[in-house]
Parts: C-alpha cells; structure tokens; sequence
C-alpha cells in the first residue's frame, strides 16, 4: 500500500463504499457553490451507510451536510456525524473540563463524495463547527486510522490516513489512542467489541450485527438460541481473522469564537507533533 504523506495533493473521496482521490490541480473547491445545514437523522444515516467504507452508523447528537447548491439545486454531496463514542473517557481524557455529550461530542463519519472538489473538507468542517458552537459544544475529539483496509480477496476497502484535514484545520494533535486486536469480517470491515455485545445481550442494534454475519456466510440464528454460543460459531464460519492495530491517530479540537477562547479549554493529553504518514501495510493477521 502506498503512503500518503501529509503535504500530498490528493483529497480523499468516497462512492459507494469505494474510495478515489480528488487533486488540487483539477481545480480547487469554490465555497459560493456549497452550503452546510444540520440532517434529520434518516438522511444522515442513508448517506453514511450507502458510501463510507465502514458501513456502519454511530450513535449520533449532531449531523450536519455539505449541499451542492450550483445551478439552483440542492444535492447532498458529504455529511459530518458528530456523537457519542465508546465510552465518555475517549472525551473527558482530552477534553477533561467539558460534560461529554453535551459540551464535547466525537467526529465520528465524515465522507464527502467524489464530485466534491479538492479542498473543501476544511471549509466544510469548519462550518460544522461554527454551529456546533452555537449549540453549546466547546470541545470536539476525532480519530484518523493510519492502517490501510483489505478484503479477503485484496481489494483495498480504505487506504490508511493520519489526518490531514484535522492538521489543516488546526487541530492538537495528542498521539494514538490505545493499541488493540480487532476482528475482521472477509469484506474488510471491523466487528468492534461494541457490536459483538449488542448480539451477546440482544440489545438494541443485534439485529443488524446479525443481518451483517448472516449476509457473510454465517447461519441465521434459532429463536432462544444462546447468542454467544451462536456469535462464537458465527465468527469461526465467516472465518474473521484478527490483528494487532497500533492505534488511531487522535486529534482534539477547541472551540471559540477566537484564539483567546481556545486556549482557555484545557486539553487533558499531551499535545505532540503531527505525524505525516499513514502506516504502509496492514498489521499481520493472525
């Protein structure tokens, strides 16, 4: 896998679930053409789950999209989801003085489509923060995964990142997020911890973590069926493999009207240098 060093000409773009580039010199980004207003979840939802690679939609507080608005139109062309990670340490670690949730939220999609010229990511996103601001968020946390993305049959789903549009933006950049060994599904997509719970507990969201096994080889599973004995099973048949990930990249982001106001909110990591680039291979599965 090539690596993308930070300085690079190229904009990463999204179709489909397929990635593509976007350069600088086929002619920047002209904001008159664009405008960004907040999404009703349903259209939020669709867009993420129709193009990023992940294929998978978080838990949402804040959605805003990018319009393409040339020619009297009005098309979606990118959206921004900002929400609820994990867990509420992702947010108080780095942003230890603001109520997660409601004053700090996570960067958790951002995809603009291939038809969107280079350069718009920053103007976008800051026009998400504005209005983020405006509702009372101070504090914003998001993550670049550096470690490229196969599929069983060497397709690449996502070449690795380290931020780009986040240094660009200014954002503090607090080193990687904790190493750890995730499972991957044949078509190159992660069944996190999150996920695989959901199916353990039958809560809410196991039915579409079960649909995703099912549509992957596994057999559907029998009414009052022990789920982790059926999730067990599930994996060995879709045959996942699982690797070592060294951690994403992670990048905090102050809120204010100005410099003063930023600098007022404290980070609770240790701000680093940037890194410039992306991991050249994906870890060795085992």
């Amino acid at each position: 896998m090539p690596e993308v060093p930070t300085a690079s000409s190229r904009c990463l773009r999204w179709r489909d679930r397929r990635h593509s580039w976007r350069r600088r010199s086929e002619g920047g980004f002209d904001s008159g053409g664009y405008l960004v207003d907040e999404l009703p979840e349903s259209a939020a939802k669709g867009f993420v789950l129709a193009h990023h690679y992940c294929g998978a939609y978080p838990a949402a507080v804040n959605r805003y999209g990018l319009f393409d608005v040339r020619g009297g139109g009005s098309q979606l062309v990118g959206v921004a989801v900002f929400g609820v990670p994990v867990q509420p340490g992702v947010l108080t670690g780095a942003l230890p003085t603001l109520e997660p949730y409601r004053e700090s939220q996570e960067l958790s999609r951002f995809v603009l489509l291939d038809q969107v010229p280079a350069n718009a990511e920053s103007w976008f996103l800051a026009r998400c923060f504005a209005q983020l601001r405006a509702a009372g968020v101070r504090g914003v946390v998001s993550f670049a995964d550096p470690v490229p993305r196969l599929t069983s049959d060497g397709r690449v789903l996502a070449p690795g990142h380290v931020g780009t549009i986040y240094q660009a933006s200014g954002a503090a950049y607090t080193g990687r997020a904790t190493a750890r060994t995730l499972t991957l599904l044949p078509d190159g997509t992660v069944l996190n911890a999150r996920a695989a719970q959901k199916v353990r507990r039958g809560e809410p969201g196991h039915d579409y973590v079960e649909r995703r096994l099912v549509a992957l080889g596994a057999r559907p599973p029998e009414p009052g069926e022990d789920m982790t004995a059926w999730l067990r099973s599930a994996l060995v048949a879709v045959r996942v493999s699982r690797f070592r990930h060294p951690g994403a990249h992670r990048y905090v982001f102050r809120l204010g009207r100005n410099e003063r106001e930023r600098q007022r909110i404290p980070l609770g990591l240790q701000p680093a240098r940037y890194p410039k680039l992306a991991d050249a291979s994906q870890p060795e599965l085992f």
